[in-house]
């Protein structure tokens, strides 16, 4: 009996394959990768997390069976769940669709809170997002942020910022606070300061900031962009499509650019560049955004294999959230 329950506590957990995905790429070279674990049906949330964390990725998602939607996905940073991810959700069903699994035509993940709509179309991946939710400074009253705090969090002076919009909270299932600035030049010019980042994101209850900067569609983007989420566990990573819809909702609705379709350009101004692309498509209805898919193209790269029930003191090679391959 004693030799018995000794080979059974010895057995050590089969290691689960988590594939790394680029996700946003621009002509398969670029993007941000995601972990992806596929058939997690039998992983709890602490398994998850640790393989999460192991991972050393952004974000990682974990794909199970769901009785009335296409999958069910779970989605971990290093260091918590979210509710959702844009680019591990390409990721995920890229990598589905690679392997057979779906085809192309409309599909659908469950989430934590609630099903959203999944569109395969020439090999990009479109997810929705919901119609926008705007929280401008004066909404910010009761939190104590300052307009003075949020652009030092970012170390950005007045004279760098767009003069045609102040920094706002826009919410389309996540979210982020977007800061305009008049060039990309400002872009290059941000050192931020994470701790203020994520201070500031727990008082608003961010992901992150988002900043941008409209480029007015020269080379292929109408704005290019970077992304902080320290809250997460992210320094910068190098495409949020959970950001882009917000965006591109408030390019359309506050900047006057009634087009519909936005491409979002995420990536060139990391320490190591690593350029995405993100498209989206807005529906209005009227003069009113009613909602929006917001997609992009992804490519496997790598497969790591991971023990669920070892615990991680750090982040791998991956943790920036660019490519490292």
């Amino acid at each position: 009996m004693e030799t018995t329950m000794l080979k059974q506590n010895e057995v050590k957990a089969t290691p689960v394959p988590v594939h790394i995905v680029n996700a946003f790429t621009l002509e398969g070279t670029g993007g941000n990768p995601a972990g992806v674990v596929l058939d997690a049906d039998a992983l709890d949330e602490s398994d998850m997390q640790s393989i999460a964390a192991q991972t050393g990725l952004s974000e990682t998602t974990f794909v199970s069976r769901h009785p009335t939607e296409g999958a069910r996905l779970d989605f971990f940073t290093p260091t918590r769940r979210i509710a959702h991810c844009g680019h591990a959700t390409v990721a995920a069903f890229a990598l589905m669709q690679a392997e057979g699994r779906i085809a192309d035509g409309p599909t659908s993940k469950q989430t934590v809170d609630g099903p959203r709509r999944i569109l395969v179309r020439h090999g990009a991946i479109f997810m929705e997002q919901r119609a926008p939710r705007y929280l401008t400074q004066p909404a910010w009253a009761g939190t104590g942020v300052t307009p003075a705090e949020v652009l030092a969090a970012v170390g950005l002076s007045t004279d760098l910022l767009d003069s045609r919009v102040a920094p706002q909270v826009v919410d389309t299932g996540n979210r982020f606070l977007l800061i305009g600035v008049a060039n990309a030049d400002g872009l290059a010019e941000i050192v931020p300061d994470l701790e203020a980042v994520a201070r500031i994101s727990d008082a608003l209850d961010l992901v992150g900031f988002y900043v941008f900067a409209v480029t007015s569609g020269s080379g292929f983007a109408h704005a290019t962009t970077r992304m902080f989420a320290p809250r997460y566990g992210i320094s910068e990573e190098s495409a949020t499509g959970m950001a882009a819809g917000p965006l591109a909702c408030l390019l359309h609705d506050v900047l006057g650019d009634r087009r519909t379709h936005f491409v979002i350009e995420q990536g060139r101004f990391m320490a190591t560049p690593s350029v995405s692309r993100i498209l989206v498509d807005l529906v209005v209805e009227g003069n009113r955004i009613t909602g929006l898919m917001a997609g992009g193209e992804g490519h496997a790269v790598r497969t790591l294999r991971i023990d669920p029930k070892t615990q991680s003191g750090g982040r791998d090679a991956f943790s920036s959230g660019q490519q490292s391959q």
